[in-house]
Formats: C-alpha cells, structure tokens, sequence
C-alpha cells in the first residue's frame, strides 16, 4: 500500500515520532509525552511541568498568582504514606525493565572492533608476560651473582 491508500490515521500518525529518537532532547521529548499525568492529574491538581520548561514562565492569572502568595509563607506539609512496598515479584520485573532499557542505550561494538580489541589485549598481554619474566631473569641472576 502507498501512503495514499493508507488512510488519514496513519499519515498524522506517522510525523509526529521516529520509530526511535536519535538525539537526547528527542528521548526525552517522547518519554515526557508518553508518561502517564499521574496521582496528581486524577485528583484535580495540576500535574508537575515536565523537563525544563516550567509552567511558571508563562503569565499565571489573577487568581493563581494570589494563591501562590498565600501558600509561599507556609511551611510544606509533611508527607504520610500510605501505599505499600511493592511486592518482591513486582520489584524484580521493574529491575529487569531498567536493565533492559539501560542496555539498549549500549553501543555494542561491532564483529571487526571485537577482533581489533582481543588483538591488542593479546599483544598487551604477551608483551607484559615477556617483560615480567624478563625482569624475573635478571633479578634472579643478580640475587645469584650477589648473593653467590
């Protein structure tokens, strides 16, 4: 099918995101996107801006900038929590996601780097081999010469 036929859907869809982000702001662009409001937005608050941005650069109302100065003297309200740990089964699959996703941002070397690499670790490794018995060698023979 051509992007023609492909309907009206598909072709909003399709230049709002890459398959995969190239560049950092883009990853977090997205992810600020895809990130779900939260507790806060279910309750009628306003939800927390997202990246470095804030909310505040732009002219508040009347009203908003009013109560923010009645609530700047208090001091914060301290946090009861009231939800529990999550369950150990739960807490491993979270662990596994964030090493998943850490290793996707991995550049893996390629087939020719790897040879390259175990190729001069080799080399390296040889070479010190050499040196240390060399110097063995000769310490051993001067000890010997010293010490009869």
């Amino acid at each position: 099918m051509s992007d023609n036929d492909a309907g009206g859907k598909g072709q909003e869809q399709e230049p709002k995101r890459a398959a995969r982000p190239v560049t950092a702001a883009a990853r977090r662009e997205r992810r600020a996107s895809a990130r779900p409001a939260g507790k806060a937005a279910k309750d009628g608050e306003k939800a927390r801006p997202s990246g470095k941005a804030s909310v505040s650069a732009a002219a508040p109302a009347d009203g908003a900038a009013k109560a923010g100065e009645a609530k700047k003297g208090r001091a914060t309200p301290k946090r009861t929590r009231t939800e529990k740990k999550p369950s150990l089964f739960a807490r491993l699959v979270r662990f596994i996601r964030e090493v998943w996703a850490e290793l996707r941002k991995v550049i893996w070397p390629t087939r020719k780097q790897m040879i390259t690499y175990t190729t001069v670790v080799l080399v390296f490794v040889a070479f010190m081999v050499a040196l240390v018995s060399l110097l063995d060698f000769v310490f051993r023979k001067g000890v010997f010469w010293l010490f009869g």
